[in-house]
């Protein structure tokens, strides 16, 4: 009849704006729930951040040659790595490995880390360990894995004359290649007992000098 029809349609019509406000609640409660854990997850990230820094900071205070080096050197990778056009979330990644690439040397014994004369060849060889040490310390940390990469390969050079693993070209990981730039960069214009600070201009020509030996020619061209 007329009127059961009239009746189903209203029924149809309230079931319809039941499931229209369930849905509009549940996606506000799903955009509420989003919000929040990425705020969660923002807070944690800058949670590690800041153990990450007071880690840097412990290095410092153990090799003191190089204090501030680190905070200098992430600085300078995270220029180059914008104008290579690196996106941010891969320049969070190679930033924190650029700022621990040493974290290693916390494991080198002081009297080799600390000794102002030249090292020996054993001496040399020990020194050489903090890359893989470094790398060991942080790969089992899962925000920390991609960039334990870094951390190994940030003394290997590009036509395959670095270590620890003798790897060349683009088998290094690009956060690599460019923290190798910015590594030298600082490590030219910095104090150190055996020498004065040079000038961003000698710093230059040598980076130049090196292409294709040392350094990716393409970051150097960025640079």
């Amino acid at each position: 009849s007329l009127v059961k029809s009239v009746v189903r349609a209203l029924d149809q019509r309230q079931t319809l704006v039941e499931e229209h406000s369930y849905q509009r609640d549940l996606e506000q409660i799903v955009r509420a729930r989003t919000e929040l854990l990425c705020q969660v997850v923002e807070d944690l990230e800058h949670s590690y951040d800041i153990t990450l820094e007071a880690l840097g900071d412990a290095l410092d205070l153990k090799d003191s040659e190089t204090e501030g080096h680190s905070k200098r050197v992430t600085a300078y990778t995270i220029a180059l790595a914008r104008a290579a056009g690196i996106s941010p979330a891969d320049i969070k990644v190679i930033a924190r490995g650029a700022f621990l690439h040493d974290i290693g040397k916390m494991a080198i014994p002081d009297g080799i880390l600390r000794k102002p004369d030249k090292l020996t060849p054993q001496e040399q060889v020990i020194m050489r360990e903090h890359c893989a040490l470094g790398y060991q310390i942080l790969r089992k940390i899962p925000f920390l894995s991609e960039s334990a990469e870094i951390v190994h390969c940030h003394q290997e050079f590009f036509d395959g004359g670095g270590y620890p693993r003798g790897l060349q070209g683009h088998q290094i990981p690009i956060g690599a290649r460019l923290f190798a730039i910015a590594d030298t960069l600082d490590a030219i214009t910095s104090d150190r007992p055996y020498r004065k600070a040079r000038t961003f201009d000698h710093a230059r020509a040598e980076i130049h000098r090196c292409s294709g030996t040392q350094f990716d020619p393409g970051v150097v061209e960025i640079f």
